[in-house]
């Protein structure tokens, strides 16, 4: 498989915007038509002032190992795993281990019925390819231990056994603005929206991995990410997830279009909250299981705040509140610990 692609000449930051010149949707709809066995996505990307087109890169075929780390095909890898929006824009991302692209690649193989979307596996040159994954028919790129260690973003590469370069899944969606407002949000969570998990400014990565994972272990229906949270394709993100993201259908958006999946499923909005809280008081229900009974048949939001701040004020508004009742002196629980509580107590009857 040839892997071609193209990155920006200057670094991207993460932390800062930049404008595509070419929509994302037509983006990947463009990558999409072409032939697997050859990648190639053109940018035309912003950086300040500089208005220079991206640089293509391409991998070429003969190429079956890599050893610098100053190699044009392993700045792009990594630009995947350090910006979100360069990610994005390429519709890829670095999934980093063994266990994890086994993992996707099963659902996908035996859920799904569909082939594994990896462009290619980077496999340590002295090492074999990992068990679960030598029958796949991918790309094996050789790579030393230094390109190893500068791609997967760790200290020690000994745990790391791959690096796959795999497609952003089509289970997500990022509305990106109003103008998505009026699209069928019948096929945000195709199984079904029953439940579904709304992050409110999830910041740390780990976290949001974290919860993830749980709701896909939990049988929830998807995830819906507020304004604020961090990229669940975020390198650290994905470890947390186990793989989790590829699987379990995740929607970006904001309240607007909350609102139309509330009103589409009227599902009602729940929101994890201390029992005690210095914000304006408003009842607080208690996690229970008589309360889970309660709601078992109906469509249910479960809305979880930021890490510091908690809740926005928007879902304070308009979500009953519920606390996870505690017999130790202490305020309140780690975002991920208590998601956990909540999505096992609330899961549906058909998976608990």
């Amino acid at each position: 498989m040839l892997c071609g692609c193209a990155f920006a000449s200057q670094s991207v930051s993460p932390r800062h915007p930049f404008e595509i010149k070419t929509s994302v949707s037509k983006l990947r709809a463009l990558s999409a038509q072409l032939p697997r066995t050859q990648i190639q996505i053109n940018l035309l990307i912003d950086v300040g002032s500089d208005k220079s087109p991206a640089t293509r890169v391409s991998l070429p075929s003969h190429v079956n190992s890599i050893t610098s780390t100053s190699n044009p095909f392993v700045k792009h890898c990594l630009k995947l795993r350090q910006s979100s929006s360069y990610r994005h824009a390429h519709g890829s991302v670095l999934v980093v281990g063994a266990i994890p692209i086994r993992e996707v690649c099963m659902f996908q193989t035996n859920k799904q019925g569909i082939t594994s979307e990896i462009e290619c596996l980077l496999v340590h040159e002295e090492a074999q390819i990992p068990q679960g994954l030598e029958s796949l028919s991918i790309r094996i790129v050789r790579v030393s231990s230094l390109v190893m260690k500068k791609l997967s973003g760790v200290q020690s590469t000994e745990s790391v056994e791959a690096i796959a370069l795999m497609r952003i899944p089509s289970s997500f969606i990022d509305l990106e603005d109003d103008k998505d407002i009026k699209t069928d949000c019948n096929k945000w969570f195709p199984s079904s929206a029953h439940r579904v998990l709304v992050l409110d400014s999830i910041q740390d990565p780990g976290n949001l991995g974290t919860l993830i994972r749980s709701a896909m272990a939990f049988n929830w229906d998807g995830a819906f990410l507020l304004p604020g949270c961090c990229d669940p394709f975020n390198d650290k993100a994905l470890r947390a997830s186990r793989g989790a993201s590829f699987q379990l259908p995740i929607v970006s958006g904001n309240w607007n279009h909350l609102k139309v999946l509330e009103h589409e499923f009227q599902m009602k909005l729940l929101a994890g909250h201390p029992a005690t809280s210095t914000q304006k008081p408003k009842l607080v229900s208690k996690l229970s299981v008589e309360f889970a009974q309660s709601v078992a048949e109906k469509p249910l939001c479960l809305i979880l705040g930021s890490e510091g701040n908690g809740l926005s004020e928007q879902s304070r508004k308009v979500c009953e509140l519920v606390s996870i009742p505690m017999a130790g002196d202490f305020e309140s629980l780690n975002v991920s610990v208590a998601g956990g509580i909540f999505l096992f107590m609330l899961q549906s009857r058909s998976g608990s």
